[in-house]
């Protein structure tokens, strides 16, 4: 499994390698670069939307080395839709409500397939079952609960991480992070199980994870260099498949809340001072932590060692420590968003009464 594991590795980042170069190209040629000067960079213009090769990469990759199965089936549907939507909403703007019913649509039918959240294994109460409402449609069972659980999830993700995307290099080397975490984490489990189902899911799992690992890391070296950019077209997708790895991993759903603890205390601050501000709290602005902290003293790639470093912190508790360390681990990271918030505000009000 191991000599198998490494060819596909290094499969994955060659074929991503050879699609950002003849995508950076092709963009240049059709002119589809990004606009520099709205927001305020003295740089040449770059090739945007370039997230639309992870999912090409992807989608070959795993249909030569892996299995088709019918969940693999859906992530390609799903992806593909997804990636190909946010290509066009790039260009276009498509309005926020059609987002919206996009990725509830999305959830839903994922809800409804063999892809749902059964249940969660919750850091506070340990194991919460989800499958105790249910409605019998003819022969099917509709389970409730899971249904609407598994669209909030989607949502959630969605919007949420979403805001990553504000900074060259966040969000794809969040990405990698987190799909290297959730590799050890199939890699855990195969190791832990002895039903051969478990131990197949894993290895289905790792190879995901090992795709989406090696085909990021060539664009994260030049996202941060910002000679392409990511955008919605890239982000979405990689979300999509957060989302969707966490739920074939066993409704790892507190787990993924921990290790984006950062993202997910940022989203609930902002969306609070929003709303207490009487304004719309799903309309974008330049308040989340990133915006906040590269405003004062604070480096790009400071900021980014800073994310980087606590994103793998709270990424390894999650995978090894018990119930209360993590409860620990997740009132540790809501301080430090918090706290952190708070300074910046403070410094901010001070720098302005000068």
């Amino acid at each position: 499994m191991l000599q198998n594991l490494l060819f596909l590795l290094f499969c994955s980042w060659i074929l991503s390698y050879l699609l950002i170069a003849l995508c950076s190209k092709a963009f240049f040629r059709f002119w589809i670069v990004d606009n520099p000067e709205k927001y305020w960079k003295k740089r040449a213009p770059i090739p945007y939307s370039m997230g639309i090769t992870f999912f090409i990469s992807f989608f070959i990759l795993s249909f030569l080395f892996i299995d088709y199965s019918y969940k693999l089936g859906l992530i390609w549907i799903f992806g593909w839709i997804i990636s190909l939507v946010s290509f066009v909403d790039d260009r276009l703007n498509v309005s926020a409500k059609i987002r919206l019913a996009l990725q509830i649509c999305i959830g839903g039918i994922i809800a409804l397939s063999s892809i749902k959240i059964w249940y969660v294994s919750n850091i506070f109460w340990g194991i919460v079952e989800l499958e105790t409402v249910f409605i019998m449609v003819g022969d099917y069972t509709f389970y409730i609960i899971p249904f609407v659980f598994t669209i909030l999830w989607y949502v959630f993700i969605f919007n949420t991480l979403n805001w990553t995307d504000g900074l060259s290099g966040n969000t794809s080397g969040l990405s990698i992070i987190s799909f290297f975490i959730l590799f050890l984490l199939g890699y855990i489990l195969f190791e832990r199980d002895t039903y051969q189902w478990w131990r197949d899911n894993a290895i289905f799992i790792m190879k995901l994870c090992i795709i989406l690992v090696w085909i990021l890391i060539p664009f994260w070296y030049y996202d941060i260099k910002e000679k392409i950019l990511m955008w919605d077209s890239g982000t979405m997708f990689l979300w999509f498949m957060l989302a969707t790895i966490a739920i074939i991993s066993g409704g790892k759903i507190a787990t993924v809340l921990v290790v984006f603890g950062i993202y997910s205390v940022d989203a609930v601050y902002v969306v609070t001072k929003r709303i207490l501000s009487h304004k719309n709290p799903l309309k974008g602005d330049f308040t989340h932590l990133h915006h906040r902290l590269m405003r004062t003293w604070l480096s790009k790639t400071q900021f980014l060692i800073f994310v980087y470093s606590l994103s793998f912190f709270f990424w390894l508790t999650a995978l090894f420590l018990e119930k209360t360390g993590k409860i620990l681990v997740f009132f540790l990271i809501a301080f430090i968003v918090i706290f952190i918030n708070k300074i910046v505000e403070k410094f901010w009000k001070t720098h302005d009464s000068l």
